[in-house]
């Protein structure tokens, strides 16, 4: 029992060291503004049955040179967003900060 313990503390320990590793190389990256377009979505739902579960939403990006990326986002704005939207993608990092997308004039002819 005492191994397993020590197994589970140690998890959880390098699970807290990598958060704070990955936090600050983020907050050491510049904050970059750049033409993206929403190319998929996803979600990844976790727990459920007798226990409570949760969500998390993904978006990727695709930036003029063609390259992907992908991005966590909040639910609220993972709903949106639509694939095909083009604007302008603010993030640092591996750190999604937004998306302002850009406006369509309708013509009503």
């Amino acid at each position: 029992i005492f191994v397993v313990f020590v197994i589970i503390i140690g998890l959880f320990i390098f699970a807290i060291i990598r958060s704070i590793v990955k936090w600050n190389k983020n907050n050491q990256q510049p904050r970059l503004s750049t033409p993206a377009k929403v190319v998929t979505k996803r979600t990844s739902v976790h727990g459920g049955g007798e226990s409570s579960s949760y969500s998390n939403y993904y978006i990727t990006f695709e930036f003029p040179s063609g390259d992907r990326t992908e991005f966590q986002l909040k639910g609220e704005e993972y709903g949106m967003l639509v694939e095909g939207d083009s604007g302008e993608l603010q993030f640092q990092g591996t750190r999604y900060l937004g998306f302002t997308r850009n406006k369509h004039i309708e013509e009503n002819r």
